[in-house]
């Protein structure tokens, strides 16, 4: 293979890996969370979202992999940046790895309405977070 298809592939990964992380999350918060928030224990809903999440927790690994290896390999391949792309490029990776905890801890196992609460709270932060660092990829891909 070429280095171009390489890249094409890498950035492909990038973005498909970012669709899955922060879709899902933003899926899960804003259409199965509140959709079973208000169902009671005995009709199944935290059985169903506690299945849910471990269902999810296996992508949301395989994302921040394919995040961070294809962004790597992004970043390195991609010589002769000015010192302001580094700043906004380090602020992108300190919130990416905002997202990434929340992410993960999101998708934790939780039997408290105290810890759904903290998940609730957790995915609203890795959505915000999350499209903030969408709008600096695309501030940073414009720039170079």
């Amino acid at each position: 293979m070429t280095a171009e298809v390489i890249s094409i592939l890498m950035r492909w990964a990038h973005i498909v890996s970012a669709v899955v992380l922060i879709g899902g999350i933003i899926y899960a918060r804003l259409v199965a969370f509140p959709a079973l928030a208000g169902a009671e224990e005995e009709d199944g809903a935290v059985p169903l979202f506690e299945r849910l999440t471990l269902r999810y927790r296996h992508m949301v690994y395989a994302a921040i992999a394919g995040l961070v290896v294809s962004g790597l390999y992004n970043f390195l391949m991609h010589r002769g940046h000015t010192p302001y792309f580094h700043m906004w490029f380090g602020i992108k990776v300190l919130l990416a790895l905002h997202v990434f905890a929340g992410a993960i801890l999101a998708v934790r196992s939780s039997h408290t309405h105290e810890q759904e609460a903290a998940r609730a709270r957790r995915m609203t932060g890795v959505i915000i977070v999350g499209l903030l660092i969408i709008l600096i990829s695309a501030y940073l891909r414009l720039i170079y």
